[in-house]
């Protein structure tokens, strides 16, 4: 038998955003259990027999569970780690224990990390075979030349292996440059490799997006429920739907 779960909770496990934000949906008076309105975030119902909808339309919850993190840095991407990892700051969802981040983030990289319990999924978003892209903002030092944005988009030989072509956009330049790149694999340290091998240190990374999905203004730090219609991009991107 399902525990029942608050009203709060429910919203924010379906995709409709984070805690702050659900309350503040609930408080429209926007949301009905069973047919009645609810205006208080801690009511609670049964996910699997109350019928819940949001401005007239059905809620569907789930029990796979597929959230974005904001990852700040001091981070380990790991689900155990004798430091700090990421997992720590999911640990409030239910079963979080079953949950495990897609792929890496160095400890110092911010941005868009994936956290799902969905093993085929997973596996394919980080598998060579779907090219999956990744796009970063990067902060390196020096005015990065059109030489060597263009060799960054050719491909870079870091010796173990040579990089697929990528996309490269200077933003800002000057002392430091701002650099969005747009890679299709996902090797360990590849984005700060790439621009050491054509003379630049990297100061500052964060992901912006990863295949479909975007970071948008979600605070460093927090996290959200991916939209049904996310998770079906992602699902299409890799060939599952």
């Amino acid at each position: 038998m399902v525990s029942k779960i608050r009203l709060d909770r429910f919203l924010a496990e379906s995709g409709y955003g984070t805690r702050k934000e659900v309350k503040q949906i609930i408080k429209r008076g926007i949301v009905e259990v069973n047919g009645v309105p609810v205006k208080n975030p801690s009511f609670k119902l049964d996910p699997e027999t109350d019928n819940v909808t949001v401005d007239g339309k059905d809620v569907f919850h789930t029990n796979d569970f597929y959230i974005m993190l904001n990852k700040p840095e001091g981070y380990i991407t790991s689900t155990k780690d004798k430091e700090l990892t990421v997992m720590e700051l999911v640990c409030n969802i239910p079963r979080f224990e079953n949950l495990f981040p897609v792929g890496r983030l160095d400890k110092d990289t911010t941005g868009l990390l994936l956290i799902t319990n969905d093993g085929e999924l997973a596996h394919r978003l980080t598998h060579p075979k779907w090219k999956v892209p990744k796009t970063y903002i990067a902060i390196v030092k020096g005015k990065l030349s059109e030489e060597e944005r263009e060799r960054l988009e050719r491909g870079i030989n870091l010796g173990d292996f040579t990089t697929k072509p990528a996309r490269v956009k200077i933003l800002k330049e000057g002392k430091t440059s701002e650099v969005e790149i747009e890679i299709k694999e996902g090797k360990y340290h590849q984005v700060k490799r790439m621009f050491e091998s054509v003379g630049h240190s990297v100061l500052k990374l964060q992901r912006i997006a990863f295949g479909p999905l975007k970071l948008g203004d979600l605070p460093e730090g927090e996290y959200r429920f991916l939209t049904a219609e996310e998770v079906e991009e992602l699902k299409k991107e890799t060939g599952l739907k």
